[in-house]
């Protein structure tokens, strides 16, 4: 008799390549998102993954374009950072090397919204 040995999940190697929020990154991101929540401003949002691009979309209701983007771009790093929010519109509101000094933008728009 010959014990099997249970194997792991098998790793998806299609995503190997895309670009992804890590856990350090996400924290921050679903603190804001959870105030904004609470505060009655905002209601769904969505994660894309894609090759080049890390997107995290905010929406004020499930069906509608989102909001705010948070895009995390690796290879703006070097030049005008990684890090950007995105209006509605496509204006770019903020870029940074640091997701905190991005998020501070919505952070700040967040506290207008409930005042």
């Amino acid at each position: 008799m010959t014990l099997m040995t249970p194997t792991p999940f098998p790793a998806r190697p299609e995503l190997a390549s895309h670009v992804t929020f890590d856990r350090s990154e996400l924290g921050p991101i679903l603190g804001l998102y959870g105030r904004a929540v609470a505060a009655g401003v905002w209601r769904d949002y969505g994660m894309s993954f894609l090759k080049d691009v890390a997107v995290f979309s905010i929406f004020r209701r499930t069906a509608e374009h989102p909001l705010y983007r948070i895009e995390k771009r690796p290879k703006l790093r070097t030049r005008q950072g990684q890090y950007a929010v995105i209006g509605a519109d496509g204006q770019v509101l903020k870029r940074a090397h640091d997701l905190r000094t991005v998020l501070g933008v919505l952070d700040r728009k967040l506290i207008r919204a409930v005042d």
